[in-house]
């Protein structure tokens, strides 16, 4: 059985930023592994148990540089541990609403992971971060009763190796703090980049360093899959945007991130 513990960032309509869907595979054979691993650094940092970990903002008790070793420890052990991340992400100025781009970015993200669960012959739980819309409920009631609806490559399609659909929370698992410090290590760097903000590049080329083995990679491939990472939608007509996306391509390739994905 392998979870998929899934979360947005960048929800905020910006224009030039990318809104980004995102969820961590967790092996379950190395779920009880992990999770006591990264209980041990919270202890280690004496980070108090009730404290809800995440990208930030962090522990009182720890200094800034403190936090930062603390988050890089928990990536390090999700790289440890074989997780993968699978991302999806698109552009404000393209998206219909924010709300919208996220049940999107759910229905992506799933559809992802039953690929990736056809590959490795097992079944997967799919945790989604809970959140306020009137449409969350029926979407994720639908992932299971129906699948996916009105995607481009089918008006159906069933997500046959996805046994669950539920809600989840930081503070409910480990997973989910590790998910939070994961996607805000990439919403950092990516957003570093599309707001030119200089004085953070040097901080995001060391998180994408830490983060670019979690990505999807077909075997024997050193490109990410675009079931690793995927640029939405998948045909940008207009010059403008089009030039943002794949500005954001050679960005993450200039960090040992090369995209599968033609922009």
């Amino acid at each position: 059985m392998h979870l998929l513990y899934t979360d947005e960032t960048n929800l905020e309509e910006r224009k030039g930023d990318f809104f980004v869907y995102a969820g961590l595979v967790v092996d379950g054979a190395r779920a009880k592994t992990l999770a006591h691993d990264v209980e041990s650094v919270r202890l280690a940092a004496k980070v108090d148990r009730s404290f809800k970990l995440k990208f930030n903002p962090g522990p009182e008790n720890l200094s800034h540089q403190e936090f930062l070793a603390l988050k890089q420890s928990i990536i390090d052990l999700s790289v440890a541990h074989s997780c993968h991340l699978l991302a999806y992400v698109v552009l404000h100025d393209v998206a219909t609403d924010p709300n919208t781009a996220r049940l999107n970015g759910i229905n992506t993200i799933c559809a992802h992971f039953d690929w990736l669960l056809n590959r490795k012959k097992d079944a997967g739980l799919v945790l989604i971060d809970r959140f306020s819309d009137p449409n969350v409920d029926a979407h994720v009631v639908e992932k299971m009763a129906v699948g996916l609806k009105g995607m481009p490559f089918s008006s159906e399609m069933k997500l046959d190796n996805i046994v669950g659909v539920h809600y989840s929370a930081v503070g409910q698992s480990h997973f989910s703090s590790v998910l939070d410090i994961v996607i805000g290590s990439l919403r950092f760097s990516i957003n570093a980049f599309t707001r030119n903000e200089t004085n953070n590049l040097p901080t995001a080329k060391k998180l994408l360093g830490l983060i670019k083995p979690l990505f999807f990679r077909e075997e024997g491939k050193g490109a990410v899959a675009e079931i690793g990472f995927c640029y939405r939608p998948k045909e940008i007509r207009i010059e403008n945007y089009k030039s943002k996306y794949q500005a954001l391509k050679a960005f993450l390739v200039e960090n040992g991130i090369e995209t599968a994905q033609a922009v």
